[in-house]
């Protein structure tokens, strides 16, 4: 769990700022998220299948939009 130290005549937003920043790059939000409830290996599976898809057709679409360009 990341801290942070409140400087001497930081205020308390900005220190909440830099609290969020370091929660945001350790991660910490995502994995409470991925871990709030328990999914079952199956559910697990097709999650990941269907996100493997959307990055596929994200994929296709961009090379299909290079390909329209040069022409």
């Amino acid at each position: 769990m990341p801290g942070v130290r409140v400087k001497e005549g930081e205020s308390f937003e900005r220190a909440l700022r830099r609290f969020k920043k370091r929660c945001e790059k350790a991660g910490v939000l995502s994995d409470f998220r991925k871990h709030a409830h328990f999914e079952k290996p199956s559910e697990r599976k097709k999650r990941k299948r269907s996100a493997a898809r959307r990055k596929l057709r994200k994929l296709k679409i961009k090379q299909l939009k290079r390909t329209t360009k040069r022409r």
